[in-house]
């Protein structure tokens, strides 16, 4: 599977774009929507300052290895919701192979899975708000149906 449009909007809105690197408030410096040294290619430095299109085209990259775990660690058929959740999530965390949410999803305990998101909202050692509004937006479009999402877009307009 590939992230969908709709899925690849949900990450640059909950990543934001910055052109410029910054240090994400836990020593890790960042550009674009949300990459990171750690991402692979290119390595983020502070002062470091890129376009538009550089950023757009690193997020590519990204989400390209991203999708790639996705579809190596979950076994059981999902729907382009939950995966784009989870792209969402590991794009985020980088930690969906070693966590419950996985395990869950694999033995088809979805009850379990909006906790699951829950268990990772910790930055440095606390609790952050941010992180629970991404948590609680992930785990909401992992349960959501398409029929629900385009019912939700026709009432925005």
């Amino acid at each position: 599977m590939r992230t969908s449009d709709n899925g690849r909007k949900f990450i640059e809105g909950w990543e934001g774009l910055f052109l410029h690197a910054y240090d994400d408030g836990t020593g890790v410096w960042t550009v674009g929507y949300g990459h990171t040294t750690a991402a692979g290619p290119p390595r983020v430095y502070p002062r470091q300052r890129i376009t538009a299109q550089e950023a757009d085209d690193i997020l590519s990259a990204d989400l390209h290895s991203v999708e790639n775990e996705v579809n190596r660690v979950i076994s059981r058929p999902i729907t382009q919701n939950q995966f784009d959740a989870l792209v969402s999530f590991d794009f985020n965390t980088g930690g969906l192979h070693r966590s419950s949410l996985m395990r869950d999803i694999n033995a088809g305990r979805l009850s379990r899975v909006h906790d699951d998101f829950m268990m990772w909202t910790h930055a440095g050692g606390r609790v952050l708000r941010g992180l629970v509004n991404r948590r609680t937006a992930e785990s909401r479009l992992f349960f959501a149906t398409a029929a629900r999402l385009r019912s939700k877009r026709r009432k925005k307009r």
